[in-house]
């Protein structure tokens, strides 16, 4: 029987939702799916933010750290059974080039390529009511336009209870606009999150291998 596969996609300006998405990664991979750990193309070759000469410096840093890391291409889309999507939020948005990645989904959709396949939200904002849950709500338009399966974490796990984390929407770290700040709890919810995504997609493929 085959394994499972999940995609890791996601935008990272600071560090912060790179250390969720990695996190994800490695406990899907611990779960026993097969796993792709991708970031979308940065847009813009200067920080988003002028004048910020130590914002500009992390952006910068990060940039060059997460180099050798493949970018996001619909085939990882073609071949994945779950996609978790990761991203800054942006005025309770997606950022902007996570956002060019979906959109440039259109022939995958067109020939229903992401029906019933599992997807899952993670994002971090730099202040505590900084449009987190807007941010993945928003991101998740676009699943039910492909008639894709939403899988949130939900309040079925004590970690949902501790005191930095809680969003049954999907992860949602505060960075305080400071470049890979994520706390530990966030840390663990993302691994509790991965795994209820792979166990939920595992569940998926079984079945219909069983009724094929």
């Amino acid at each position: 029987m085959s394994t499972t596969k999940l995609a890791v996609i996601y935008y990272s300006s600071q560090g912060n939702v790179h250390k969720l998405a990695a996190a994800a990664a490695a406990a899907g991979e611990k779960a026993g799916a097969e796993v792709r750990l991708r970031r979308t193309a940065e847009l813009t070759t200067e920080s988003i933010v002028p004048g910020n000469d130590t914002w500009n410096q992390v952006w910068a840093d990060h940039l060059e750290s997460v180099k050798d890391i493949p970018e996001a291409a619909l085939e990882d889309l073609e071949w994945a059974d779950a996609v978790m999507w990761g991203t800054s939020g942006r005025y309770g948005l997606p950022a902007a080039s996570l956002k060019q990645f979906i959109d440039l989904t259109l022939p995958l959709h067109m020939k229903r390529g992401l029906v019933n396949k599992v997807m899952s939200s993670f994002t971090s904002t730099a202040t505590l009511h900084g449009g987190q849950e807007s941010t993945i709500l928003a991101l998740n338009n676009a699943f039910y336009h492909w008639g894709a399966l939403i899988v949130p974490p939900g309040v079925a796990d004590d970690i949902q209870l501790a005191p930095t984390n809680g969003n049954p929407y999907g992860v949602s770290s505060v960075s305080r606009n400071q470049g890979g700040n994520v706390d530990d709890d966030n840390l663990a919810a993302i691994e509790y999150q991965a795994r209820r995504t792979v166990e939920i997609a595992d569940l998926l493929r079984r079945g219909r291998q069983t009724l094929a």
